[in-house]
């Protein structure tokens, strides 16, 4: 069983330690890899869900995740109450639980073919994905449906919110939430993108590195999948090659607004 493990506890926490352990009691065998997130952010934890679920990978595969604002209620908690626990199994097999909160299971939603509750507690303790959430995820990894619940409804789950910082990576390249085919342009068309109070000049590319030195190229990048109706879903990158385009704007958070001007 290969695992990935998402969740914004923080690069080199030690809670991904603990949550790991707890994992591995229930599958002692299994390889568990782990990828931080920004500390809420819902958005990077669906795209990159959908962005290893939905690509190639082993064979006996699962995805836990964790990243519970605990929004879905403003008022005060009892018991450390949050969002719910869910399933869902992707069309090659891979197997999603986590909470479903905010724009975790948005990427997927159209791709699932089961979306369900899982009956556990919602509460109990501050720190569910440890001391709550992994026997279950150990029971469905090893095919044990017996804590499924109710079947949810796509529509009740929010969409992929259009034209937002999905993810910064480590050269500074900014993966965007714009879909590729969405963008009617001829390479080498000049364009500006502001985000936040930045705008900045740019070359749209059918090819990153299509650009010369110092340029900031807006272009169909390395992330994403085929759709639901086996066509490839790509999304836009803001790439300055020899440089950070995340710098260039001011180095903007995960989920702000992009806007091309012209």
């Amino acid at each position: 069983m290969f695992i990935s493990l998402i969740a914004d506890y923080g690069t080199g926490d030690p809670a991904f330690a603990e949550v790991k352990q707890q994992l591995l009691m229930g599958i002692p065998q299994a390889q568990i890899h782990e990828l931080s997130v920004p500390p809420f952010s819902t958005l990077a934890t669906g795209f990159w869900i959908a962005q290893l679920g939905l690509n190639p990978g082993p064979v006996n595969r699962l995805i836990y995740h964790n990243c519970a604002p605990r929004q879905d209620d403003p008022e005060a908690r009892q018991d450390n109450e949050g969002e719910g626990l869910t399933y869902a199994l992707l069309p090659n097999g891979v197997k999603v639980v986590g909470v479903n909160a905010g724009y975790t299971l948005s990427f997927i939603k159209h791709h699932a073919q089961e979306l369900r509750t899982i009956d556990v507690s919602r509460g109990g303790s501050q720190f569910r994905s440890r001391d709550v959430f992994p026997p279950a995820a150990a029971a469905i990894a090893k095919d044990d449906f017996g804590l499924l619940g109710t079947t949810l409804d796509s529509a009740q789950i929010p969409d992929v919110p259009i034209d937002r910082v999905a993810w910064i990576d480590g050269y500074g390249n900014i993966k965007t939430t714009i879909p590729a085919h969405t963008i009617q342009l001829e390479p080498e068309t000049k364009i500006v993108v502001r985000i936040g109070d930045i705008v900045s000049d740019a070359i749209y590319s059918d090819g990153s590195f299509r650009v010369p030195e110092g340029t900031l190229a807006f272009a169909p990048g390395s992330s994403g999948w085929l759709g639901a109706d086996d066509q490839p879903i790509r999304w836009i990158e803001l790439f300055l090659r020899g440089g950070s385009a995340w710098a260039r704007f001011g180095k903007p958070k995960l989920n702000q607004q992009i806007t091309r001007i012209a």
